[in-house]
């Protein structure tokens, strides 16, 4: 609790003051004390260019270190999106057919997994069993070892018949990417989407876990334990980092946004193909309950009709919200685990759309 009035007393002290404040710092703070968030960045693009970033709070609350900046986040799930675009590039490039089976590019599969399209993967409809255990535990924190574990199992179900998303479906992107480029994941997201959005500070940080040394990262947190503020033990075997292992600013997250909606990523028609939602076999979009209701390759999307949604979220604490129709995109990166930016990140999205 002490860290927690600590924390309340740098925003008040270290920002500027109410009445040279905006309305999104104003909204902003008043989230960071309801949601008791320690560290959170954020940037605003409006019409392709970004119109907004601020930082609050604590990257480290045990050295009293502030976030600023260049402070890193990991953005957790998010890092999926990037995964998809990945998986879009190398499609553009001739190097994949998302119509043709994993078994042409990947040796040593289970035959039950052989017929298993590329699109099936991407999108979740593989069936291939899950990596966590029924407490949600991984298999194992040994990427060979869980890979191995995996392959043993049966699938959940017949491929294409339902769509659940898996940390194996990842697990086995990451790999074709690796085959399919010649590239370590790390590398090849590096040179074909950090550097291409300059994204400097993520080149940095490169793709890592709890177990890395990442300079000037934001410490992850959590108030789950007995509601006192803990430290988050997040451990992650590197075939899994495709699902969970980039280090960013929000800055850079919003010239990513920016590099993808401006086709310096992939082309338009990739970019449609990317975004398009995941149809079941009688042709139909799978639904979801809730604001974001269908997803695509590596996105969450919202159906609504008047303002749309295409989003990532990650790690309970981070949200990237696009609005296509109003050309906005709102970027929350927090180191609060149970913060969920994704149920208020439109509250900040309101202030410039309406």
């Amino acid at each position: 609790m002490k860290k927690f009035l600590l924390l309340l007393a740098l925003l008040t002290v270290c920002n500027i003051t109410y009445s040279q404040e905006d309305k999104v710092d104003f909204a902003i703070k008043e989230l960071i004390k309801k949601h008791k968030i320690v560290g959170l960045q954020l940037a605003v693009i409006k019409d392709n260019a970004i119109v907004k970033t601020s930082h609050y709070g604590f990257a480290n609350i045990q050295d009293s270190i502030t976030v600023d900046s260049e402070t890193v986040f990991s953005i957790n799930s998010i890092t999926k999106a990037f995964t998809g675009v990945a998986i879009m590039q190398l499609v553009e490039n001739g190097k994949l057919n998302l119509a043709e089976p994993i078994s042409n590019y990947l040796d040593k599969l289970p035959k039950t997994w052989q017929k298993i399209t590329v699109e099936q993967l991407a999108s979740h409809k593989s069936g291939l069993p899950d990596a966590m255990d029924s407490q949600g535990n991984l298999l194992s924190d040994d990427g060979i070892i869980l890979l191995e574990k995996i392959k043993k199992l049966p699938l959940s179900f017949e491929p294409g018949k339902r769509v659940s998303e898996g940390l194996a479906n990842y697990m086995l992107l990451g790999m074709l990417i690796e085959k399919v480029s010649g590239q370590p994941f790390e590398r090849y997201i590096a040179e074909n989407q950090f550097k291409k959005a300059g994204m400097k500070n993520a080149m940095k940080a490169g793709i890592g876990d709890f177990y890395n040394i990442i300079n000037h990262s934001a410490r992850p947190y959590t108030y789950f334990r007995n509601n006192v503020i803990t430290n988050v033990y997040q451990p992650m075997p590197s075939n899994l980092l495709p699902a969970g292992g980039i280090y960013a600013t929000a800055t850079e997250m919003a010239l990513w946004v920016i590099a993808l909606q401006t086709n310096q990523l992939i082309n338009a028609e990739n970019i449609k193909t990317l975004l398009k939602p995941i149809e079941l076999e009688n042709g139909k979009p799978y639904e979801e309950n809730g604001l974001l209701d269908r997803s695509s390759i590596g996105f969450s999307l919202s159906s609504r009709v008047e303002n749309p949604i295409i989003a990532s979220m990650g790690g309970a604490r981070n949200a990237l919200f696009i609005y296509p129709k109003k050309n906005v995109s709102i970027v929350i990166l927090t180191n609060l685990m149970g913060s969920h930016p994704q149920d208020f990140i439109e509250e900040i999205a309101k202030l410039y759309i309406d």
